[in-house]
């Protein structure tokens, strides 16, 4: 018998049924552990841009402000604007109640570089100006303005390795007892 002989009309053979194309969705559960994971480091990295540029709002805002006392501000002004700054970044029991030589301390001790360090070697032009009827040279007030623009542009926002506050409780009475 050959198998010429048999016609292929005849045999009883079913239609060939093609399955339908594999979806994009069908993917093996490796793809879907690495797409949540890639999922998750986006929602991370934008969540962490977001709180940088957050934390800066408050020394970009007093930066802006003070550019507006370089001329025609006084010191009550520039001491004003350190506060409020300090208040954005450290707990308001510890910078609300700092006065005089702990708070020209309290600005010292934020920089991160000794070098910058300025407040309490003019702590007499910071008195004068504060608190005397007389007015401070141009000069002074310029050199109170720079101190406090290095102020905003160094030691804000404070690093996360540095103490908060600066000065514990035990250290500003001691302080203040000094003065």
């Amino acid at each position: 018998m050959s198998v010429q002989s048999t016609p292929t009309a005849t045999l009883p053979l079913a239609d060939i049924v093609l399955p339908p194309p594999p979806s994009q969705w069908a993917l093996a559960w490796g793809w879907w552990v690495l797409a949540i994971i890639l999922l998750i480091a986006i929602a991370v990295a934008l969540r962490g841009i977001h709180r940088y540029f957050q934390h800066r709002k408050a020394q970009k805002s007093a930066l802006a402000v003070l550019a507006t006392y370089r001329h025609n501000g006084s010191l009550s002004d520039l001491n004003t604007l350190l506060r409020q700054a300090a208040l954005s970044y450290f707990p308001r029991q510890h910078v609300a109640s700092l006065t005089g030589h702990t708070w020209l301390l309290f600005l010292d001790q934020q920089f991160t570089k000794p070098s910058l360090i300025g407040f309490v070697k003019s702590e007499a032009v910071w008195q004068r100006g504060l608190f005397s009827e007389t007015s401070l040279t141009s000069e002074e007030y310029q050199q109170c303005y720079r101190l406090a623009e290095t102020w905003l542009t160094h030691a804000l926002p404070p690093s996360q390795s540095k103490p908060k506050a600066g000065l514990s409780s035990t250290e500003i009475k001691t302080e203040n007892n000094r003065v």
